[in-house]
């Protein structure tokens, strides 16, 4: 297990530099910021003053090659319009994105597979076949419409949640957090069933096909000729062998969920990296354009980490296959 874990995290690595290059390059190559920072009555020795403060007078290797350095140290680089370290920027408002991303999961998984598992349990059932025609509005209807329908229906029409904002948030180990308190639950409710319907209609499918396969698996025949109860079954025999595709579905969609929760953050005015994010394309504030992006790519390579793990755990023969490998 160590060397399996050793050898992703120098694959890893590997990656990290060639994403963070692909990124700074593709950023770096739009645009000229001091357009927009600057006035245009400016004149040509204040500009080169500002262009020499910000680095960008120099090559682009240069710049790409002090970025690793100061980014190895920490150093993310400091706003262009804020004047402040982009990381700290953009870790100052990613809790409030973690907290929408988990939430969102959560309500997906805990509707999601229960719905899933009725319908590939009981294939031909009203039910099941009303689970599947529901789950089909989950993957058509855009985030945006849902979210104002949603916004329209229940906090203008019937007043029970409010529109916008993260409301009210209580410390958790010195980081706000919103579930902690009611006024922030109800802000949380709807922009996190927003971004979750996706992912139940997804996890819906995703359930209902494992669940039709493993049955018909001769694990699950001998399982029964031997008369265990249909709920061990279905708990420990079906549930873990479809594990598997869910685990990477969920991990890959939580990724997706925080570094594109930007139309749902908008939408209910969600205080998190999605708003910033977008402030900064605006304005072209290279420095946290590329932070917000190069944490991305860690996010999405520790969460692939994790599913390799959980692979080796919930399947010996990954694990042995990359010892023989």
């Amino acid at each position: 297990m160590l060397v399996f874990i050793i050898r992703r995290c120098v694959q890893s690595v590997a990656v990290l530099l060639l994403m963070s290059l692909l990124v700074f390059v593709s950023v770096y190559a739009i645009g000229n910021p001091i357009d927009i920072l600057i006035s245009a009555d400016a004149d040509q020795i204040e500009r080169a003053r500002v262009i020499a403060a910000f680095g960008l007078d120099q090559p682009l290797w240069v710049q790409y090659f002090y970025f690793i350095k100061n980014a190895l140290a920490g150093d993310m680089g400091r706003s262009f319009v804020y004047a402040t370290p982009a990381l700290g920027l953009i870790l100052e408002r990613l809790p409030a994105t973690l907290e929408l991303a988990i939430s969102a999961i959560l309500i997906a998984i805990v509707i999601g597979l229960p719905l899933g598992l009725w319908a590939g349990l009981r294939p031909k059932s009203i039910a099941s076949k009303t689970i599947m025609t529901v789950s089909i509005f989950g993957f058509s209807l855009p985030t945006f419409w849902v979210g104002l329908m949603l916004i329209m229906v229940f906090a203008v029409e019937l007043g029970w949640l409010p529109t916008s904002g993260r409301g009210q948030t209580g410390m958790l180990f010195g980081i706000p957090m919103g579930f902690l308190t009611w006024d922030g639950l109800k802000h949380l409710l709807m922009p996190a069933l927003n971004l979750s319907l996706f992912n139940i209609a997804l996890i819906i499918r995703l359930t209902r096909a494992g669940t039709q396969e493993a049955l018909l698996q001769d694990y699950i025949k001998f399982a029964r000729a031997k008369g265990l109860r249909n709920s061990r079954i279905v708990g420990v025999h079906v549930l873990k062998n479809i594990m598997i595709p869910i685990v990477t579905v969920v991990a890959l969609q939580f990724g997706s969920i925080i570094a594109f929760s930007i139309v749902t953050e908008s939408i209910f005015a969600w205080p998190g990296v999605g708003k910033l994010l977008i402030d900064s394309i605006r304005v072209l504030d290279r420095p946290v354009i590329v932070a917000f992006l190069s944490l991305i790519v860690v996010i999405f390579i520790l969460i692939n980490l994790c599913v390799d793990v959980l692979y080796s755990v919930l399947d010996p023969r990954v694990r042995l296959s990359e010892a023989k490998g």
